[in-house]
């Protein structure tokens, strides 16, 4: 299986409901979910590289789950960009699983997440009260924590939504590149293929800029924009120093709470985790595995062999 399929699944709101997108690899009816969620501006292509490895690792046996997050990809964008918030995104993951539990129950139930997929991630697999189908057994944070540190914050509302348009792929992979250093090392090729599902035709685009459609068509060349919708840096923008210790304290308990074998992966350069928060990470709750990769800030892509291979075995040791 070299692409995946491409589903939908309807998700309920204060404005009348949205769509969101994902794609599937492995085996639709295998009882084994890997839910694979990125960060803030990126989209579920991104784990193109470690759902095959992981299919691959599984024998075939698993299904792994990678949506594109409500205002992303070739899911929806929301009528009221306020609404672009964790709690919001986690009810969209809760909705998606008990689907996939609808089509084919599942038993083995394992959570990847990237950044922001990693906060809703701590939502999922800490709170108690939400109706999921099985709790997550195995949960990878990939380069984020429960405290977010304040300068990465600044640094990525610097540049969300204020893209413009790109004459080519490469052009769009150059520009990315520019604000990207931090995801370390990757060979043009890699790059490229990471970037060429952040980008979309123009004209797909409806007149308030939302997709026209949910083809899985390949991009072509010509005038193409960023996949997402430039009102997702509202909410981030908005952060204050008390929203943001607020924020904080409630992701803690979230994370103190998990019960899930959980491994921590860290760009050993990165902005967003501190190597405080890090060593925090391991010493409570679930006192988690930590993993560094050097060169790398934030965030790792799990692009790179050696990254993939610490994900697929901490999924199936």
């Amino acid at each position: 299986m070299t692409e995946p399929t491409l589903h939908d699944v309807a998700c309920n709101d204060a404005q009348g409901g949205h769509r969101m997108a994902y794609w599937q690899w492995g085996d639709a009816h295998s009882a084994h979910v890997v839910v694979c969620v990125h960060g803030l501006t990126r989209q579920g292509r991104d784990f193109d590289v470690l759902a095959q490895a992981i299919v691959a690792r599984a024998g075939g046996d698993v299904r792994v789950v990678c949506p594109d997050v409500v205002g992303r990809g070739r899911s929806d964008w929301l009528r009221d960009p306020a609404f672009y918030q964790v709690p919001v995104y986690a009810a969209d993951m809760v909705a998606l699983i008990a689907q996939l539990h609808g089509e084919h129950p599942i038993d083995t139930l394992d959570y990847v997440g990237t950044s922001m997929g990693g906060l809703i991630g701590f939502v999922l697999a800490g709170h108690k009260e939400l109706p999921l189908p099985r709790p997550i057994r195995r949960f990878v944070a990939n380069d984020v924590g429960p405290t977010v540190e304040p300068a990465a914050i600044q640094r990525i509302g610097a540049y969300v939504g204020k893209s413009g348009q790109f004459s080519s792929v490469q052009a769009a992979a150059d520009a990315m590149w520019a604000l990207s250093t931090t995801f370390g090392p990757h060979t043009p090729e890699q790059w490229r293929a990471l970037s060429q599902h952040m980008v979309v035709p123009a004209s797909e685009r409806s007149a308030d800029g939302a997709a026209k459609t949910a083809s899985a068509s390949p991009v072509g060349e010509g005038a193409l924009v960023l996949h997402y919708d430039p009102a997702i840096g509202v909410p981030l923008r908005a952060i204050t120093p008390e929203i943001a210790a607020q924020g904080g304290a409630v992701m803690w308990s979230l994370y103190d709470a998990i019960e899930a074998r959980t491994l921590l992966t860290r760009g050993a350069v990165s902005d967003l985790l501190s190597p405080e928060t890090a060593a925090a990470m391991t010493q409570r709750g679930p006192r988690a595995t930590l993993v560094e990769f050097e060169g790398v800030g934030h965030a790792p892509t799990f692009v790179d062999p050696a990254q993939v291979a610490v994900v697929t075995n901490f999924l199936f040791d």
